[in-house]
């Protein structure tokens, strides 16, 4: 446990330690020439991290990296949870059908794509198929993690799955800005997207939650509109996840019968309850008991905590982890990520049309 009696004084120090790095961020993210780019502390955040992780990750205390996985993951949670005081179901409703859509269409098409891929292409092997599979079409690591009791695989099997989730999550959140200003933006036809579409497009693609709102974030002038929906998007992605593992565990309890193994027992269902604490807080937002300056400390106070857990997630991206898996992840990878950067954007423009 991060907090026990023997480990309390390491995470702290740890927690400590990637605020520290956050506040770094958050002032560079103020100076001109960065607001010119339109960097956001959470982008200098993970640049600042994956910078340290690959040069001065080993003089990090030992006991500090429980606090750099605990803002990594709980306090990622946390302020996800808290970023539904910046969401009303009044502009969920305004996403609309088209939203749910993207959400369930790229949900299933990746997840059955990469599996496949992996298994059959790649010969790769299927728990780390499906894995991989999972954490780019519903949320990324939290999806590994989540479905990883369901297949009751190896811990490196879950390590290569979230490696790949990192690597190409983190090249999403620098390449779809970019397309978005210099391919989108101000295009005619069908490459053009309006910004609530763009951000239905970002929703519905990118792997890590911390990342969907880290894409708005980095657009300059981006509209609360492309924004809002990128978020609601990939919560409804990310709410999926329930009814993806059960009918996962219907398929491995088929095949398992089918092969006659004995992996056909009951395994534990598990949810990410972040995802609902969000809609939760949405909703109370949502009927304007808070008084808005108190909402804008929180989100002040939200952001803050989102750039630590993207520091802390750069942290954790170190190249050498890379190393030794093989290219059949990365391949499989890849190819998930060419279907989600243009079959994505084909299937946002065909339903949003």
């Amino acid at each position: 446990m991060a907090f026990s009696k023997e480990n309390y004084k390491g995470t702290l120090m740890g927690v400590l330690f990637v605020a520290i790095f956050a506040a770094a961020a958050t002032f560079i993210s103020s100076l001109q020439p960065i607001i010119t780019l339109g960097l956001s502390p959470l982008v200098i955040g993970i640049v600042i991290g994956i910078f340290y992780a690959n040069t001065l990750h080993n003089k990090t205390p030992a006991p500090w990296q429980k606090g750099i996985t605990f803002s990594a993951k709980k306090i990622l949670r946390f302020a996800i949870v808290f970023y539904g005081f910046r969401i009303t179901f009044q502009q969920i409703a305004e996403v609309g059908v088209d939203g749910f859509l993207v959400s369930l269409v790229m949900l299933t098409s990746t997840l059955i794509f990469g599996s496949w891929l992996g298994f059959k292409v790649f010969g790769m092997e299927k728990d780390t198929s499906i894995l991989t599979a999972s954490g780019a079409s519903v949320c990324g690591a939290a999806a590994v993690l989540a479905t990883e009791p369901v297949l009751k695989a190896e811990e490196y099997k879950t390590a290569i799955a979230v490696s790949m989730v990192v690597l190409f999550g983190t090249i999403s959140m620098f390449l779809y800005p970019i397309l978005y200003e210099t391919l989108i933006k101000d295009a005619s036809g069908f490459l053009y997207m309006d910004p609530r579409t763009f951000g239905i497009y970002v929703g519905g693609t990118i792997h890590e939650v911390a990342q969907v709102v880290a894409v708005p974030a980095s657009v300059p002038n981006a509209s609360e509109e492309m924004a809002n929906a990128a978020v609601i998007v990939k919560m409804t992605r990310v709410i999926m996840i329930a009814p993806m593992l059960i009918l996962l565990g219907f398929y491995l309890a088929w095949t398992a019968k089918k092969d006659g193994n004995s992996r056909s027992e009951k395994t534990k269902l598990v949810i990410p309850w972040f995802a609902v604490y969000f809609i939760l807080v949405a909703g109370f937002n949502s009927l304007q008991l808070v008084p808005q300056d108190i909402v804008n400390i929180i989100n002040e106070i939200d952001t803050f905590l989102l750039t630590m857990a993207m520091t802390a997630l750069g942290m954790g991206t170190v190249f050498s982890k890379f190393k030794g898996l093989g290219l059949a992840p990365v391949y499989t990878a890849s190819g998930m990520f060419i279907w989600l950067v243009l079959g994505g954007f084909v299937v946002t423009k065909l339903i949003c049309m």
